[in-house]
């Protein structure tokens, strides 16, 4: 990607230097979606195979809770906040075609695997992209106990299925109960969605700690504010869309939107001033 001459990386007031955002044009979010599904197209069976496995353990899941709302309601929340984990080997396929390198089934390998060879030389090592799961999973877990107090302290009845959830929550004619789920659904998404929405491409591909690549999303999110806005929304249509086809749609949905996060990541952060974190030689 080209550098924008016109920014500088920044630091903060803790003396941690950040990437600089670069311009985008408005419609940007919809180039990303194109870019990805043609990355998709140059790798088909390995990048449909994410969405295969993906939408078998979403189909699993939602057989064994189907008349358990909170753990399904546990399970779509957890998609929607760790999908940028599941997706780090779609982004190091995007990263290949980019280099001109090899796509492979090694390469999907390497990506899960190598993080833990060189980890107690490597305080930045691949370990950071599993602490920043791991925080993501807590987001997720925290998310559902939330929206599970609240729905057991102040729904008129018991919810122990979807089907009592739309009946006493959604279609009910007093209160505002609905409203007040998915407001609060809201307040913890937005922070979620600006920590991670380029994250993990970052942490994939440069030596930088998980604070680093966190800051750097919120500047993204930040110089960018509808831009970002509308790939949120985009991510979050495409996702539902996916899980409410009984989660076929997930087949072509993850990798179309893992592709996309990558070139989101490229054409947002200039990272020219920082270390790759692997070499040639593919060691971290």
């Amino acid at each position: 990607m080209p550098r924008n001459s016109h920014s500088d990386s920044t630091q903060t007031r803790s003396g941690i230097f950040l990437p600089p955002i670069r311009p985008i044009a408005a419609d940007q979010p919809m180039q990303w979606l194109a870019l990805g599904f043609k990355d998709m197209a140059r790798a088909p069976l390995l990048s449909i195979m994410h969405g295969v496995v993906l939408a078998g353990l979403g189909g699993f899941i939602a057989l064994l809770a189907h008349d358990q709302f909170w753990l399904l309601v546990g399970y779509l929340s957890g998609f929607m906040v760790v999908a940028p984990v599941l997706a780090t080997s779609l982004y190091a396929m995007s990263r290949a075609m980019e280099r001109g390198e090899t796509v492979n089934f090694d390469l999907l390998v390497q990506t899960w695997t190598q993080w833990q060879m060189r980890l107690r030389h490597q305080p930045d090592s691949y370990w950071s992209l599993i602490r920043f799961g791991l925080l993501l999973g807590l987001a997720a877990t925290g998310w559902v106990i939330t929206s599970a107090a609240l729905i057991t302290l102040l729904a008129p009845s018991p919810i122990h299925t979807p089907v009592d959830f739309i009946r006493h929550v959604v279609l009910a004619k007093e209160g505002h109960l609905f409203e007040l789920w998915v407001e609060l659904g809201g307040m913890m998404a937005v922070p979620v969605f600006a920590s991670s929405v380029v994250s993990m491409p970052l942490l994939l591909d440069r030596r930088v700690t998980v604070l680093q690549a966190v800051l750097t999303s919120w500047k993204a999110v930040l110089t960018h504010p509808f831009q970002m806005t509308l790939w949120a929304f985009l991510i979050i249509g495409f996702s539902m869309l996916g899980i409410f086809s009984l989660f076929l749609g997930l087949i072509l949905v993850i990798p179309m939107l893992g592709h996309g996060s990558w070139h989101a990541y490229r054409h947002l952060v200039d990272v020219s001033d920082f270390e790759e974190r692997i070499s040639e030689q593919g060691e971290l």
